[in-house]
This record gives structure tokens, C-alpha cells and sequence, in this order.
């Protein structure tokens, strides 16, 4: 058994460049910095940078082509990759890249994130936060009764939660 799987939680050094293949497939790439801090035997800060060439295929490069820009911090899930290839001169030219299969965008919303606003200035719903009962008088009534706190299970005073640990 063999496991190719890694994980990068950092920033996107340069806007993305997106190109498009033939068959009209999107494929997005980007450096990602990633940095280490520790401090030596004198005391002394040290930050370590590391460069990592992301790459993005299909549906994923098409929001990172969109949404992420020079500065974003990204949490990014793949798999390294070495390719290799001929340059102009016949040398035989390497490059080690990582394939990204999740992308997570952290840190800060920018105000061109695409997010629409009602003149109200409020966010719109999102199909994560629309369903049966949300949204009319009827459902924010029923929210309301139901505990809004993630340490509220629901319990009756003095009762049990009826779950088996």
C-alpha cells in the first residue's frame, strides 16, 4: 500500500493563470507559500518560506480562476506530482508540482467575492441556508422556539438525551 497525500494551509503567491485545453478543460496554476517560524539558540526569529506550484483541473480551477488572488490564503488537499519534459536545448527539464483535489479559501471575504447584496446591505440565502420553512414568518418562528446554540441539545429540564454513551 502506498498513500501520495498532502496537505498546505498557505498563501497564493502570484493571480492565478488559468488556460483551457482543447476539449474546453480548465486547468489553473499558482505558486503557494508556505512558511515555518522558530527561533535558534540565540533567540533569534526564523522564517523558513517554502514554494509550492499548485495545479487545479476542471471545475476547481474554474473558482480558483474566479475567486482566489495574490495574498489569499488557501487550504489545499492533493497529491505531489513530477513530470518531466525535453526543453528547447534537448535537456531533460523536471518540475515537482502538487494536484490539488480540495481547495478551501481562509482568511477575510474581499468585497469582489461575488456575493450579492440586497439594498439592505445583507447577505442574500444561499441554497445552504434556504429549505421547507426558512425564509417566511412561519419557519423563523419555528428556528426561533428550536435552540440556536450549539450547546443547546434540546433537552427538557431534567430529562435525559436518550443517546447511548
Amino acid at each position: 500500500m502506498s498513500v501520495n497525500k498532502v496537505i498546505l494551509v498557505g498563501n497564493v503567491g502570484k493571480d492565478p493563470e488559468t488556460r483551457y485545453l482543447e476539449g474546453g478543460t480548465a486547468v489553473c496554476s499558482f505558486p503557494l507559500a508556505t512558511s515555518e517560524t522558530y527561533r535558534n539558540r540565540d533567540g533569534e526569529k526564523i522564517t523558513n518560506t517554502e514554494w509550492h506550484n499548485v495545479v487545479l483541473w476542471r471545475g476547481l480551477a474554474e473558482v480558483a480562476e474566479k475567486y482566489v488572488k495574490k495574498g489569499s490564503q488557501l487550504f489545499i488537499e492533493g497529491r505531489i506530482r513530477t513530470r518531466s519534459w525535453d526543453d528547447r536545448d534537448g535537456n531533460k527539464r523536471y518540475t515537482t508540482e502538487i494536484v490539488g483535489d480540495n481547495m478551501q479559501m481562509l482568511g477575510k471575504r474581499s468585497d469582489d467575492t461575488g456575493i450579492q447584496q440586497e439594498s439592505s446591505g445583507t447577505p442574500q440565502s444561499s441554497p445552504s441556508q434556504s429549505g421547507p420553512g426558512k425564509g417566511t414568518q412561519e419557519g423563523q418562528e419555528k428556528q426561533e422556539g428550536q435552540g440556536n446554540n450549539f450547546n443547546d441539545l434540546g433537552e427538557e429540564p431534567g430529562g435525559s438525551d436518550d443517546l447511548p454513551f
